[in-house]
C-alpha cells in the first residue's frame, strides 16, 4: 500500500487554517492554530481548544493531559500523532489564554469558520471521541444536563462516539469522584480503539 498524502486542495485548505489569524486581538499569545488532520484518520479527537504548552510546542496534547487521554485511549504517542489515524479538532485551534480556575473558554469566532469545512473531509471517521462540555454541546444531539451525565450516558451515542471529561490533571477528584468511568468506559473504549486498529494497516500510514 502506497502513501496517501494530501491533495493539492486539502493542502490548501489545511495551510489556510493554520495561518488563520481571525482572533488575533483576543489571544493573549498571538495566533497559533493548532489541529491535526488528514481526510483518512479513523478517529476523531473533538476536544476545547490548546493548553498553553500545546501552544508553546506547537502540537496538540503536548502536557501531561496529552498523556493521560493516550493512555485512556490505547495509544502509542507514534499511533496519536498519525494524522492518517487520529484527527484532532478542538473548538477553538488557538490558546485562549488563562482565567481564575483553567484555561479559559474557546474563541467562538473558531468553530463557525472552519469545523464543517474540516469535518466534511473526514468521510473515513468510525470514531470520534468528545472531549469536555464546549466539544460534546457541538458534536452530541441530546447532550445531558450535566457533563458528569452526558459521560454516564455513553452507550446512548456509541459506537460511533463517546463523551469523555477532560484528561486534564484538574479533573482528578471528578475521576476520584465516579470510578466507575475508569471501571467500565475506558476498556469498553480502549477495545473499540483496538478494533479500529486491527482493521486499519497502521504501519502503511505515513506521515504527510
Amino acid at each position: 500500500m502506497t502513501d496517501n498524502p494530501l491533495s493539492v486542495a486539502n493542502t490548501a485548505l489545511l495551510a489556510r487554517v493554520r495561518q488563520c489569524n481571525l482572533c488575533a486581538a483576543d489571544l493573549p499569545l498571538g495566533p497559533r492554530p493548532i489541529l491535526q488532520w488528514h481526510p483518512d484518520a479513523r478517529i476523531l479527537i473533538a476536544g476545547q481548544a490548546p493548553g498553553r504548552k500545546a501552544h508553546q510546542a506547537n502540537m496538540p496534547f503536548a502536557d501531561a493531559s496529552g498523556e493521560r487521554l493516550r493512555s485512556w485511549l490505547g495509544l502509542t504517542a507514534a499511533q496519536f500523532y498519525n494524522p492518517r489515524l487520529v484527527a484532532i479538532l478542538p473548538m477553538g485551534f488557538c490558546f485562549p489564554g488563562s482565567g481564575t480556575s483553567g484555561d479559559l473558554a474557546p474563541r467562538p469566532e473558531c468553530a463557525p469558520t472552519w469545523q464543517q469545512v474540516l469535518l466534511q473531509q473526514l468521510t473515513q471517521l468510525q470514531l470520534t471521541v468528545v472531549i469536555g462540555q464546549y466539544a460534546q454541546a457541538y458534536h452530541l444531539a441530546d447532550i445531558k444536563p450535566t457533563l458528569t451525565e452526558t459521560v454516564a450516558s455513553w452507550q446512548d451515542y456509541w459506537p460511533d462516539k463517546i463523551p469523555l471529561p477532560h484528561p486534564s490533571p484538574r479533573n482528578n477528584i471528578w475521576l476520584k469522584r465516579n470510578p466507575w468511568f475508569i471501571e467500565t468506559v475506558l476498556p469498553k473504549l480502549q477495545a473499540r480503539v483496538q478494533q479500529l486498529l486491527a482493521t486499519t494497516n497502521v504501519t502503511a500510514v505515513g506521515e504527510e
